[in-house]
């Protein structure tokens, strides 16, 4: 079975947390420690990957940590095709749906695509889009911000990305922002789609990630959070039992 069709199938079953890792952070053995104890929390997966990277060797360092020290599927979040590593399990093949910029939405895939072949990391199909405030992400990916309140447009994005045939769908207020997605939005999202809807940025607390999950979100992302937290197993743990809630 394929990383992708395991992860539906879970989802299926209960709502899941997808922990992620910006190589930029922390040390290759840092990341390895963190991994371990995601594991343990009970995250289903572990992404990698930054809005601002700068090395190609700290994605392969970070993956090779991860995969050493825990037995969770390690996908690769890449912001290019210069920041893929093929010690990766999988990769979010994704486009960012609202950006302005071509590449973002179809030309380092086109170009980073041969390299994915040749190295057999599983491509997982998603549509990518940011939402107010965005942060780095969104200036990054030079992306029209969808309003938080504009629920038709999210819908929108969303259907159009189950037509397109792509596995996932993912809502991203960006990296440390001040409020998550709203559960308007996630709501009137999954109301619309059948396929798995992953929702990050911004959620922070047991409590944010249980509104989330309850609004349908089927995944939840933390990444902030989990590389700051002193104690971060307990509030991983934390957050995961509310998300299963």
């Amino acid at each position: 079975m394929t990383i992708a069709n395991d992860l539906i199938k879970k989802v299926g079953e209960k709502k899941l947390h997808f922990s992620l890792l910006d190589p930029e952070d922390q040390t290759p053995k840092e990341a390895g420690k963190l991994a371990k104890l995601a594991e343990e929390a009970g995250s289903s997966a572990m992404m990698v990957g930054g809005s601002t990277l700068t090395s190609s060797m700290q994605v392969d360092k970070t993956v090779e940590a991860i995969k050493g020290n825990s037995k969770l599927p390690v996908i690769l979040f890449p912001s290019g095709k210069k920041f893929l590593s093929k010690y990766a399990d999988a990769i979010f093949f994704m486009s960012c749906l609202n950006s302005r910029n071509l590449g973002f939405l179809i030309r380092e895939h086109v170009q980073g695509s041969l390299f994915i072949k040749q190295v057999d990391i599983e491509p997982i199909s998603m549509g990518y889009l940011i939402v107010e405030p965005g942060m780095t992400a969104g200036k990054i990916g030079q992306v029209d911000l969808v309003n938080r309140d504009d629920l038709q447009t999210a819908v929108g994005y969303a259907l159009a990305t189950q037509y397109f045939g792509m596995k996932f769908f993912y809502l991203e207020a960006g990296s440390g922002a001040p409020e998550p997605v709203t559960n308007e939005m996630i709501s009137a999202v999954k109301k619309n789609i059948n396929i798995p809807l992953i929702v990050g940025g911004g959620i922070r607390s047991a409590k944010t990630a249980h509104e989330k999950a309850l609004a349908g979100a089927d995944i939840i992302v933390t990444g902030t959070t989990f590389e700051k937290d002193k104690n971060i197993e307990k509030t991983l743990r934390e957050i995961i039992k509310a998300i299963e809630e």
